[in-house]
Parts: C-alpha cells; sequence; structure tokens
C-alpha cells in the first residue's frame, strides 16, 4: 500500500466497550453483577459458547426440536442466575470473592444456575419415552418442572423486572382456581400435577413456540447486528444520514431520523438503537437548541422503528413467522410501508417543530466526510448485501444470518482500515467465494461434510493471512470474541422473557380462555357499535365495519396498557394468543391482524411509565425520563393511526390477499397527507405558527385523509384547504421585504 494512504475517517461513534458500558447504564436487560475470577472468565466462556452454538447450527444444521431448545435454555437460564443479582443492592456491590460468593456469586445462585441446566435438560436427554409420559408425570417429573417453573419466573425477575412474572403467575393462578372465577371465566380447574404436565412436558407451554423462535432466529439477528456494528457499518449508515439530513432546519433531529431508521437495519432493539445512534444525535440536537426532553424524545421515538424495520427486526416478526407460517420474506415485504410511515410521522414532526423554532442544521464542520467514510467502509456493507440477498433467494433466516456474520468476521478481520490494496481484494474475492459456495450450493448427502470443509478453509485463510501474510484488518480477534460475549448478553433477557410468556400461552390453550376472552370483547364491540350507530350516518360506516372499528381500539388500547410493564415480544405474543383471534373471526386477514397486535405493541417502548428507549435517551439528553416519555409518545402519535388504515384497506401491507395497486396508492398517498397535517397540528406549525380552529380541523382532515377510500381523502383534504390558505397568507407576511436595486 502507498505510503502516502490518508489517516482513517474519524469515527462519530463510541467504541464496542464504550457502546457496551453506555447500553448497560440505561438498559434495565444489560445491567450484569460485578465479579470476580474465576466467575467472570467461566461467564465470559459460557457466553461465547452460548454464541458458538447458535453459530453452528445456523450454518450445520438445527439439532431436534426438543433437544435444540433445550440447550439454548438451558444456557439461557443458568447464565441469568449467574449474571443477573437477585437485587439491586446486591448488583451495583463490588465483588467478594469468598467461600460463600466464589468469584463474587453467592453459592444459591452456582445452585440456581446448575438445577436450572439440570430440570431443562432432563426433557431432551432423559426423556426417551416423552410421548408416553405426557398427561402421567411422575413425582420426579413434578419436581424438576416445579423448580424450572420457579426458575424462569426468578430469572425473567432478575432480568426483566416484575411486572411480566406477575403475569405469568396471574394465569398461572387463573389455571389452578379455575372453579372460584365468576361468569365466563369459569373453568373445571387443574391440579398442580396437571399444570407441570402441560407446562413442562409438552410443547404448549415453556418449551413452546416463543422459546424455538428466539433459539432459531431472534440470537442470530441480535448477533449479526452486533457483529455489523463492530466492523463499522453502523458508523457508514450515520454518516450517509449526516450527510443527506445535517444541513437542513433542525439538521441533528433529522439525521437522528435517518441514522435510527438505517441502524435499525441492523439492530431489533429499541434501547440499542438510542444509546448508539444517540450519542451522536443527542448532543448535537441540545447543540443546535432543541429541548434536552425534545432530543431525547426525537431518538426514543425513531429508536423503536428498529423492530419493524426489515430485515433484520424484532423478536416479535419471528414470531409471527412460526404464528401463520409464512415465509420471513412475506414478514419483510409486509413491514416496509408500516416501517415508512413510522418514520415518516416522526420527521414531520421534528421537521415543524424545528421550522416553529427556527433551529439551524449542522456546519461542514459538524458533518462527517461521506467519500472518505465510504472509501474506508465500503467492505462493510458486504454482510448486509448477502445477508439481504439470501433472504430475497428464500433461504432460512438463520442461514442468512450465519453468512451475514461470517461475512462480518471476514470484512473485520481482513480488510485493512483504509485503502484497497491487491491482497484485500484476493482476500475479499476468495473468502466470499467459499462462503457462498457454502450457504448456496446444495452438496446432496455429503452436504454437511463439504460445509464443514469450506469453512475450515476459510478460517484457515483469515488465520494465515492475518498472522503469516500481516494482513491487517479493521478489527482483532479479541473484538469478534467480544461481540460473542455481548451478543449472548443481549440475548439473556428475551430468552428468559419467552420462556415466562411460554407460561402464559400454556395456561391459555390448557384453559381455554382465549376463546372467552374472545366472545367478551365480540360482545363488548357489538355494543358499542349499536350505540356509534346512532350517531354515525349509515352511508359513513356500516354496522359490521363500527363493529370491527371498536374491537381494533380495545385492542389497541390494551396492548398500550400492556407495552407500560412488559416489552414489545412479551405483549406481542399475549395479545396474538388472547386478542388477535377475535380479529380474525371478525374477517380480518391472519396476518394484518397479527400486524395491528405487532404495531402497538412497538410503541411500549415509548410509553410511560415504563418507556425503555425513552428513559435510556433521557438519561443521555439529562433529561427529565417522564417528560421524555410523554414527548416520545406524541411524536409516534403520527404514525399509530396507520393499523387502522391497513385493517380497513389491507393492500397497504404489500402481500395481502386481494392486493391491487388502485388501493395501495389511494391509501399510501391520504395516510402521508393524513401524517403530515397531523404532525403539524401536534407541532402547532405549518408555514406559520396554527391558530386553535386550524388545529381543530386539522384533526378532522387528518383523520378523513388516513382513512381508506378515495371519497373520505378527498373530503379531508377539501377541509384542509382554508388551514392552507391561512398559512400561505400568514408566510407571506413574514416573508422580508425584498431590498431595492442599488443604483450606481
Amino acid at each position: 500500500m502507498s505510503s502516502q494512504t490518508p489517516a482513517p475517517a474519524a469515527s462519530l461513534l463510541p467504541d464496542g466497550k464504550t457502546l457496551q458500558e453506555l447500553e448497560e447504564k440505561f438498559d434495565p436487560e444489560m445491567r450484569f453483577r460485578n465479579s470476580a475470577p474465576p466467575a467472570t472468565q467461566i461467564i465470559k466462556w459460557l457466553l461465547i459458547a452460548l454464541s458458538l452454538f447458535h453459530f453452528y447450527t445456523a450454518g450445520f444444521g438445527l439439532l431436534q426440536e426438543v433437544t435444540h431448545r433445550g440447550v439454548h435454555l438451558a444456557f439461557v437460564l443458568g447464565l441469568i442466575f449467574l449474571v443477573f443479582a437477585g437485587s439491586h443492592k446486591a448488583r451495583d456491590a463490588l465483588a467478594v470473592n469468598g467461600w460463600a460468593t466464589p468469584g463474587g456469586v453467592p453459592l444459591f445462585d452456582w445452585a440456581m444456575g446448575i438445577a436450572c441446566a439440570v430440570s431443562v435438560l432432563y426433557i431432551p436427554y432423559v426423556f426417551a419415552d416423552l410421548a408416553f409420559r405426557v398427561g402421567n408425570p411422575n413425582t420426579l417429573d413434578v419436581v424438576l418442572g416445579s423448580i424450572l417453573i420457579v426458575a424462569v419466573l426468578e430469572a425473567t425477575r432478575r432480568s426483566m423486572g416484575w411486572p411480566l412474572p406477575l403475569i405469568a403467575i396471574g394465569f398461572c393462578v387463573y389455571a389452578l382456581a379455575g372453579p372460584y372465577f365468576p361468569g365466563l371465566l369459569k373453568h373445571a380447574g387443574a391440579s398442580w400435577g396437571q399444570l407441570v404436565n402441560h407446562q413442562y412436558l409438552t410443547s404448549q407451554g415453556i418449551y413452546g413456540v416463543a422459546v424455538g423462535v428466539v433459539a432459531t432466529y431472534v440470537f442470530h439477528f441480535v448477533l449479526f447486528g452486533v457483529m455489523a456494528t463492530r466492523i463499522g457499518l453502523g458508523q457508514l449508515f450515520l454518516d450517509v444520514a449526516a450527510s443527506i439530513a445535517g444541513r437542513y432546519a433542525g439538521g441533528p433531529a433529522k439525521v437522528s431520523v435517518f441514522g435510527s431508521a438505517m441502524f435499525g437495519l441492523l439492530s431489533g432493539s429499541s434501547v440499542a438503537n438510542a444509546v448508539t445512534v444517540g450519542s451522536l444525535t443527542i448532543p448535537a440536537m441540545i447543540r443546535v437548541g432543541y429541548k434536552r426532553e425534545f432530543a431525547g424524545a426525537v431518538e426514543a421515538a425513531s429508536s423503536t422503528g428498529g423492530q419493524i424495520t426489515p430485515p433484520v427486526m424484532g423478536a416479535a416478526a419471528f414470531l409471527m413467522v412460526e404464528f401463520l407460517n409464512v415465509s420471513y420474506q412475506t414478514i419483510i415485504a409486509a413491514a416496509i410501508v408500516p416501517a415508512f410511515m413510522h418514520f415518516f410521522g416522526v420527521f414531520m414532526q421534528v421537521h415543524f417543530e424545528a421550522k416553529r423554532h427556527g433551529l439551524r442544521g449542522l456546519t461542514e464542520s459538524e458533518m462527517p466526510r461521506l467519500r472518505e467514510s465510504l472509501r474506508e467502509r465500503w467492505p462493510t456493507l458486504i454482510p448486509l448485501i448477502l445477508l439481504v440477498a439470501i433472504l430475497v433467494m428464500g433461504r432460512t433466516p438463520y442461514l442468512a444470518a450465519f453468512v451475514g456474520m461470517t461475512s462480518c468476521a471476514i470484512v473485520g478481520l481482513t480488510t485493512m482500515a483504509f485503502g484497497n490494496s491487491a491482497r484485500n481484494w484476493v482476500m475479499l474475492v476468495v473468502q466470499h467465494a467459499l462462503l457462498i459456495a457454502l450457504a448456496f450450493v446444495d452438496w446432496g448427502p455429503q452436504s454437511a461434510y463439504i460445509r464443514m470443509g469450506l469453512f475450515i478453509a476459510g478460517v484457515a485463510l483469515i488465520v494465515g493471512a492475518t498472522l503469516f501474510a500481516g494482513l491487517r484488518g479493521r478489527i482483532g480477534f479479541e473484538v469478534i470474541t467480544e461481540a460473542l460475549e455481548t451478543g449472548a448478553k443481549y440475548a439473556l433477557a428475551v430468552g428468559a422473557a419467552a420462556a415466562a410468556v411460554g407460561l402464559v400461552i400454556g395456561v391459555v390453550t390448557l384453559t381455554g380462555v382465549g376463546f372467552k376472552v374472545s366472545f367478551i370483547i365480540t360482545s363488548a364491540a357489538q355494543n358499542i357499535a349499536m350505540v356509534l350507530s346512532t350517531f354515525v350516518p349509515a352511508f359513513l360506516a356500516s354496522q359490521q365495519g363500527m363493529m370491527l372499528f371498536a374491537a381494533l381500539f380495545m385492542t389497541a388500547i390494551v396492548c398500550i396498557l400492556m407495552g407500560c410493564g412488559i416489552p414489545t415480544t412479551a405483549n406481542y405474543i399475549i395479545m396474538v394468543t388472547v386478542a388477535a383471534p377475535t380479529l380474525v373471526q371478525m374477517g380480518v386477514e391472519p396476518l394484518v391482524a397479527h400486524f395491528f397486535v405487532f404495531y402497538y405493541g412497538v410503541l411500549a417502548d415509548i410509553t410511560p411509565p415504563v418507556a425503555l428507549a425513552a428513559y435510556a435517551a433521557a438519561g443521555m439528553a439529562g433529561g427529565d425520563p417522564f417528560k421524555t416519555g410523554n414527548t416520545a409518545f406524541r411524536l409516534g402519535l403520527g404514525k399509530a393511526l396507520v393499523p387502522f388504515v391497513f385493517v380497513f384497506s389491507p393492500s397497504l401491507l404489500l402481500v395481502t390477499k386481494g392486493f391491487n395497486w388502485y388501493d395501495f396508492v389511494v391509501t399510501f398517498t391520504g395516510c402521508v397527507l393524513g401524517i403530515t397535517v397531523l404532525g403539524a397540528t401536534l407541532s402547532k406549525f405549518f408555514l406559520v405558527e396554527m391558530k386553535r380552529w386550524e388545529q381543530a380541523i386539522c384533526v378532522v382532515a387528518a383523520l378523513l385523509l388516513i382513512a381508506p377510500g378515495l371519497g373520505a381523502t378527498l373530503l379531508g383534504a377539501a377541509i384542509c384547504v382554508p388551514m392552507v390558505l391561512r398559512q400561505l397568507a400568514g408566510w407571506r407576511l413574514q416573508r422580508p421585504a425584498p431590498r431595492p436595486a442599488q443604483g450606481y
């Protein structure tokens, strides 16, 4: 390489260690206890082993279903007792290495970790006659099942707090005390042995679909996101976002929206998105004049979109694949427009807020040099391109994640941090040729052996080039091990939540309470529709339409309330189990019903009083957490109406039955206009400050614009005309008068 090679572009993001420290500070799911040797090393290598297990099975074949889920759950639950302390005081205490606390971890936690592993692995490795034991558990089955149920509840409490365990306990109490409940909720009840049998020995409880999805899909994409960030792809996205939006009014806030959207391609975690992007954008927003609460709210509202932004979405998206038995490509296609509407809604409010307060954009000296960043970091796009290509070609999501992770390692270890020498090109081409052959070519009966041979050859090339040929990479092997460790840490809390939600699903399938709740919702919606019909003319809405609207409204409210205490994934699973069947019975297509619940579940991270993304952003901005959460919720209101739209006009999801371009164009245009008008209303600004009467008619106009149908859209546009005319007149009055021509 030439000796005149320029210095690398400065990174705007903190390094991996700093990012991890920020996430541990602001995300309760990443707050680990202090430990000391030998516990520190044991925990580290167990986490790395968990990542390597998932990496290997993604590329070379999953284990038998119960075994795969069992190994995953044994690692996750066992590690939670080692890395999460039982109380805040114990977590913050200095590690004391004594006979009662080896490595700073109490003997009770070591015992619980081992008990978890034994009780979990008892099913796949001891139960040879599982099919004959279901329904007739012996004493040992009940004892180990009881230990696992208690361990799941305690592990979830340690990693996520009390709300989800309390919900799971409430459902279990309902299963045991069925005869004592009134009316429709009454049922025959179950004994403790019957409850343990259903939760422990069948695939309807702890070992159910939630744990299966985390073990099969979610873990791999979490790990991919961590590795892609470590090699510099997140920094490249932020540089591009700053170059696109930074120079305009309120530039840092617009960079936050664009950056969070692009970073959402890699991460389905709202808090990780808020911390990573917010470390750059929040200080810049405060510097140009945004209030601290608003700066934090913009980042929080933008970051929640990471869970609905393809191709790497949150855990709920992968659960949808299993629940609906559709391909991940279908979910990705359906998520495109809702994701756009989310970021567009936040962007418009940010724009109006910046115009209202006259906030400036970034100066040239404050913006990154995009050309230099692209020249340095373009290879980091290769993993994402490969991942998307494999998904589009119909291969399994975990194989796509395997290829993406492997490509991250190749790019990170064998491409120089700056410059494109011949050795870089040769190494990139050879390594990715082996990787593509491993992923795409069907080798027949000997496929596993040939895949392993190709993989070993690739590893040998990387090690040889790094150790003997002196080829420098942008990261070292120590960063790879750190990413494997951090990726596993990210997955611990969601793994425990999946097991706890399995308890809820188990009670629903055991007692049939889902059908009873559906009947209650349907009856309530029918009564509400009868009341509404006395006020709403028949030509505007039918009885069936009003009944569906009432059911949707109740479901949305419950989703938001549930989101106050539990994470998005758990919220989605519970609501899909209890409420989505009601919507399907009322004629809503299953994909649309699931997306409705999914979309409202995303609001959990910006819904006070428990709004994790908002609290993380508030901590970084130094603002009031509750005010930040309220503002973030307001910023998200513009897109909160979109789920109602795609229920009544499913073409907005692109892949639903009966899709046609006319409905899509009319509905999409109406949504864009409606979200813009609603954003102006909430910001009290369009071209100039809005008057109260303008805000009032804009609320009505926004609802009509967003409503499906050309007639409603045109009526909404007509209602906006007086507001637009008044705004134009006010804007002309505020413009500075032109200067007279200077004579000579």
